[in-house]
């Protein structure tokens, strides 16, 4: 990690904060390190250094840059406009600002509704896009009410705020014992930086899930898990999607929840670079 470079960049009147694998002239340039770039789309309340096993397990081949979202990690906080098209909107003014071109995009949750937002709404932008266990707002979920999920999700976080930084990492160790030493500080330093902001959704703007999908034009992947161990996407959210995109590859990935490569590290990265060399040749 000594020779990555962090930096800001402003989008959509925002300096948003990402870490990047290749040099620091590349970074600032944009002028990139002749590698495939990928970009990377965190979940909710996590930040781009969560990313940093697969950034490490990808450097050598990629140019990876890892984006804090806003509202999280170092990046701007605005007191609204949480929603898909609003981080999409991020995301393509970071892929533009550093003049990626074609990057793959690989999203995780919140991350990756962002990279399928994106894909749809800029669909010259991303070259593939890979999502890992998104939550699957193009089918019904009577189950999980969105209302009940933000404040699920609102009340999940203040309590974790409430804790040091130390007690954080026991609780995730605690929690889910089967994640590497390697993920428990970035997550906890992540909750230390998120903004409570980010748990507002007023000012977002509305998504048409269904035909935002049908305009994507770049391949993709959706890797699910297990719901019974907390995964999201269930068998038949993922056929819905692909009924919507049936260009969409499914790789299913047992033995994991909803943090697919936390769980099960080295078959999702099978996966993430099998896909990422394929569609790239």
């Amino acid at each position: 990690m000594t020779t990555w470079h962090s930096d800001f960049i402003e989008a959509n009147g925002l300096k948003l904060h990402y870490t990047r694998t290749g040099a620091r002239t590349s970074a600032r340039t944009g002028a990139g390190t002749g590698k495939p770039p990928v970009v990377l789309a965190h979940g909710f309340s996590d930040d781009g250094l969560c990313w940093t096993p697969v950034a490490e397990s990808l450097q050598a081949d990629y140019d990876v840059i890892m984006v804090d979202a806003r509202g999280h990690g170092k990046s701007d906080g605005p007191e609204q406009g949480y929603g898909a098209v609003e981080h999409a909107a991020d995301y393509a003014g970071v892929i533009q600002g550093l003049q990626l071109t074609r990057p793959a995009v690989l999203g995780h949750s919140m991350g990756a509704m962002t990279a399928l937002a994106l894909a749809g709404l800029y669909p010259d932008l991303p070259g593939m896009i890979l999502l890992e266990d998104p939550p699957p707002f193009w089918f019904p979920m009577p189950e999980r009410t969105l209302p009940g999920r933000r404040s699920g999700m609102g009340q999940w976080i203040i309590d974790i705020k409430r804790k040091t930084r130390e007690e954080m990492i026991a609780l995730c160790r605690a929690q889910s014992p089967g994640w590497s030493e390697a993920e428990l500080e970035p997550w906890a330093n992540s909750k230390l930086r998120f903004s409570f902001n980010a748990l507002n959704q007023e000012g977002s703007a509305p998504v048409d899930w269904e035909a935002l999908i049908r305009n994507i034009r770049c391949p993709a992947l959706l890797i699910t898990a297990d719901p019974d161990r907390g995964a999201i996407v269930t068998p038949e959210s993922a056929a819905a999607l692909k009924t919507l995109l049936p260009g969409v590859r499914v790789e299913h990935i047992a033995g994991a929840g909803h943090s697919i490569r936390r769980d099960q590290f080295a078959r999702y990265m099978a996966v993430v670079r099998a896909f990422l060399a394929q569609e790239a040749a």
